[in-house]
């Protein structure tokens, strides 16, 4: 059986959804695994989610993302004020799952937190980036960083395309076609009603709403093979 290459969707705290998509994979040896970003805030087992990730790295290869919630996280971590906003938004929970652990523990989150990757581009030229990009020329040239843990253009260019796209390379927007494929997370898809990944282009959107009333989403990057969690309000 070919070893997968599975690109998993923001996870923002709900360890018991994670375990569970991934015990659905049924992962072997050589499998790999691509995170796109937003590990913490939102339900109540930021911390442990980060335990997880740090043991299964052990595990499997894997690559880790730089979700926007990440930073504000390690950020809050390194003893900086957080911003208002996100204190106003999902961080209550993640506060009380981090009152739990010892100085050890945090030292080991903020060192996982700092090998986060901005984004990643495999061997068949495919991008993994937690939300976008805006340059004409790539994610390497892209002037304002922010841009990879917040861009929201990049999908909604994909979608204006629908799911197949116009092929016709004068008319195929530049930023797309520098790359085989373009996954991201970010966007909630059930901001659009819409409980899977999104494909549009040659895009898919990864995120299917854990922050909110979705799942954890899991997919095989070469077969397009889809695995999904429960509802995660369902597993809380």
């Amino acid at each position: 059986m070919k070893a997968k290459i599975l690109v998993i969707g923001d996870i923002h705290g709900a360890l018991r959804a994670l375990t569970q998509v991934l015990e659905k994979v049924h992962l072997r040896n050589g499998d790999s695994l691509i995170f796109m970003g937003d590990y913490v805030d939102g339900w109540p087992e930021s911390a442990e989610v980060i335990d997880y990730l740090i043991a299964l790295s052990k595990e499997f290869p894997a690559i880790f993302i730089k979700g926007n919630h990440d930073i504000q996280c390690a950020s809050w971590l390194l003893g900086n004020e957080a911003d208002a906003s996100w204190l106003e938004n999902k961080d209550e929970p993640m506060i009380q799952s981090y009152s739990r652990i010892d100085a050890e523990r945090r030292q080991l989150h903020l060192d996982f937190f700092s090998s986060l990757k901005d984004y990643y581009i495999d061997s068949e030229n495919r991008l993994f980036v937690h939300a976008g990009f805006t340059s004409m020329k790539g994610p390497s040239e892209e002037f304002f960083s922010s841009n990879f843990n917040n861009d929201r253009t990049l999908l909604e260019t994909a979608l204006a395309m629908g799911s197949n796209g116009n092929l016709d390379p004068i008319f195929y927007p530049k930023r797309l076609r520098l790359f085989k494929e373009i996954y991201v997370g970010h966007t909630p898809t059930t901001k659009y009603g819409i409980t899977t990944p999104i494909h549009a282009g040659n895009l898919w959107d990864m995120d299917t709403g854990a922050t909110y009333h979705g799942r954890i989403s899991a997919m095989d990057v070469n077969t397009k093979e889809l695995w999904q969690s429960d509802l995660v309000e369902s597993l809380y």
